[in-house]
């Protein structure tokens, strides 16, 4: 297979994402999944690198707005409604990121008063710290490819909640720990994992 051919595959199959995902024509209730979507969005700046064509550029800066009015909200399937931060409308728009965003499973997360099941965890949503990482930098290739600091100010506040929450010092000892995962508004633990950490 050629360049051309790979070219015009790759694009083949960031279209079908997008139609498949309800990115485009965009669903009242698209499938987000913040790993693959921050890998998206990435691909669709790197197609408009190569081709100059807009529609990819425009499909990253669409998606990035659905990730966060999808995986920064509440589920449907949750009593809560609104952003996950707590911010009320017009803050919330302005600071998406402010509390994090979900993993976007297709369950909801378990309560914190449930015992912990490894095997269903893997279903259930809340938060991981190495999926938040992934859309830090996919909003910071925004901001370098749109030249718009919005999307890099957004990636440093996902970044303050997600290092505030996620990591904590253990009474003894000096390096810092990670959980593994957390609740969708980052207030309990989920995980009974713990990951080291090399943060001091």
């Amino acid at each position: 297979m050629n360049r051309n051919e790979t070219d015009k595959l790759v694009q083949e199959i960031m279209l079908d994402f997008a139609r498949l995902t309800g990115l485009a024509p965009a669903d009242a209730h698209p499938r987000r999944y913040l790993w693959t979507d921050a890998f998206a969005v990435c691909n669709y700046l790197e197609l408009f690198r190569l081709t100059l064509d807009e529609n990819y550029r425009d499909l990253a800066l669409a998606l990035v707005n659905q990730v966060h009015h999808t995986l920064g909200r509440h589920r449907d399937d949750d009593p809560r409604r609104g952003w996950i931060s707590g911010l009320d409308e017009q803050e919330g728009e302005l600071h998406p990121t402010r509390r994090g965003l979900r993993i976007g499973k297709k369950l909801n997360e378990r309560k914190s008063n449930e015992p912990p099941n490894e095997r269903l965890e893997w279903d259930q949503d809340g938060q991981y710290y190495h999926y938040l990482t992934k859309w830090m930098h996919a909003l910071n290739r925004v901001s370098r490819v749109t030249e718009d600091p919005t999307y890099t100010g957004w990636a440093i506040e996902l970044a303050k909640a997600a290092h505030s929450r996620f990591t904590y010092a253990p009474p003894t000892g000096v390096r810092k720990r990670m959980y593994w995962k957390m609740s969708i508004d980052l207030t309990h633990i989920l995980s009974f994992l713990q990951w080291d950490s090399t943060i001091h």
